[in-house]
């Protein structure tokens, strides 16, 4: 089990993102949620130090050497924005976003993290990621991102041309959502979630406060023990939620003010 001692030491407002899956299910539909993310990336530009994109925020992304996905334009602006206001970003790359390579950061100086990583945020230890493939079990799915993940495999999909490359990658990202379900998501409990194991077994060896994690596409606040406390940011397509930690290192879970959707699976609160 890895110890943590060496945490990422930042200070000030963050706010707390995932599961956007730009690009799905249709231009549509992705438009118009793309609008909302740029009205909530305003609203947060008024009190917002730190910005952490907690992966799958597009619902596929593969860079070529000399061609990156096209649309976007209206977010990456935005982001470009937030930058040029001070505001860092970190981006966690997820199981629909893991082939992100420097584009990003080469252009708009965004911070790319690939695995979970360990920070002290206004005092408080803090273990984020995006959340797949954490704990014990699911073996197939490690086996599938491992494959996904090793440069060479990358090397040989870059091969294909963009117009293929990219009908693939839609075809099973839309036999992911098939399989894993349309309805909204239910938590199965602290003994059956995975994310919930993986917290609990890193606690044996680590002080940590906050376990901060997307993935699941359900808003959670799951006290651990007496001091700690595991959140998911929800996501974007059922529930657009969000996490704000204030200067004083409390955390809540809000819903976009601009989305009216009723929210059934945890009490959240509007800013």
């Amino acid at each position: 089990m890895e110890c943590y001692n060496q945490p990422i030491v930042l200070n000030g407002t963050f706010y707390f993102a995932s599961d956007f899956h730009l690009g799905s299910p249709n231009e549509i539909e992705s438009k118009a949620r793309e609008l909302l993310l740029i009205k909530w990336l305003d609203e947060i530009k008024k009190d917002a130090s730190y910005l952490f994109l907690l992966g799958d925020i597009f619902d596929f992304w593969f860079e070529y050497h000399d061609v990156v996905p096209k649309g976007y334009y209206k977010f990456l602006t935005k982001l470009a924005e937030l930058r040029e206001a001070g505001i860092q970003i970190w981006w966690f790359t997820g199981n629909h976003d893991m082939w992100l390579k420097d584009y990003l950061h080469n252009e708009l100086n965004i911070n790319i993290i690939r695995k979970e990583t360990f920070f002290m945020l206004n005092g408080k230890h803090c273990l984020i990621g995006h959340g797949d493939g954490l704990g014990d079990g699911d073996f197939g799915y490690k086996l599938i991102k491992a494959i996904f993940a090793f440069r060479f495999n990358q090397w040989l999909y870059g091969w294909f041309h963009p117009r293929i490359a990219f009908a693939i990658a839609r075809f099973f990202s839309r036999k992911s959502r098939t399989m894993t379900g349309a309805g909204e998501e239910v938590y199965a409990g602290n003994d059956k979630e995975l994310i919930t194991q993986h917290a609990y077994n890193i606690l044996q060896h680590n002080n940590i406060e906050y376990f901060i994690y997307g993935h699941r596409h359900l808003p959670l606040e799951v006290k651990l023990t007496d001091k700690a406390t595991y959140f998911n940011c929800g996501d974007w397509i059922m529930h657009y939620t969000y996490l704000k930690m204030d200067i004083n290192g409390n955390i809540k879970l809000f819903t976009n003010p601009c989305y009216s959707k009723h929210i059934s699976q945890s009490p959240l609160e509007e800013e």
